[in-house]
């Protein structure tokens, strides 16, 4: 089977255990990346050296955090099509992460958290702001609908796992 072939069967396989479409795009990038430099060779013909080639070459350009998650999907990957029985060995199951340390999260201050509350119009807009500042809730992470009146909130692929449902604890009061 063809490189290019290979990664759009594994992404549909992932598509199918349903992972988010962040992830998704994330792979695609990755399998495309890989194809551009490999070329749209047999999938039996890449080796462990190649694509240490392919790590090395990239990590001029690269964080050590963006190397790390281009080395977990060739490892998937590759993993994926020993199983899938697409190749008869698996070439990068002896490639390994860099160490990354690890990063401060950045916060707001409470000026930056004034200005957004200034910001929003809305009793919608302040209610969203609070419950996402409250819960660390990402944007990504709210989709479809917002019920303030029975005091709802849809929430989408939170940490990227499933669809769930959460009723908020409180009533924000604004006004």
């Amino acid at each position: 089977m063809l490189l290019s072939d290979a990664a759009k069967s594994y992404e549909s396989d992932k598509r199918i255990e349903g992972f988010s479409t962040q992830t998704l795009n994330a792979y695609r990038l990755q399998a495309k990346l890989l194809v551009n430099y490999l070329k749209n060779v047999e999938m039996n013909e890449i080796t462990t050296s190649q694509l240490k080639e392919y790590l090395a070459q990239s990590s001029k350009d690269l964080k050590p955090s963006s190397l790390s998650h281009r080395i977990r999907f060739i490892r998937s990957f590759f993993r994926w099509s020993h199983e899938e029985g697409i190749t008869e060995s698996n070439p990068a199951s002896k490639i390994k992460e860099p160490k990354v340390g690890k990063r401060i999260p950045k916060f707001l201050t409470d000026r930056e958290i004034e200005h957004l509350r200034d910001a929003c119009h809305s009793s919608m807009e302040k209610a969203l702001f609070e419950f996402m500042f409250s819960t660390g809730c990402r944007i990504g992470e709210i989709v479809e609908s917002v019920l303030i009146g029975e005091a709802t909130l849809r929430l989408f692929e939170v940490r990227g796992i499933r669809r769930e449902k959460f009723i908020l604890m409180f009533v924000a009061r604004f006004g």
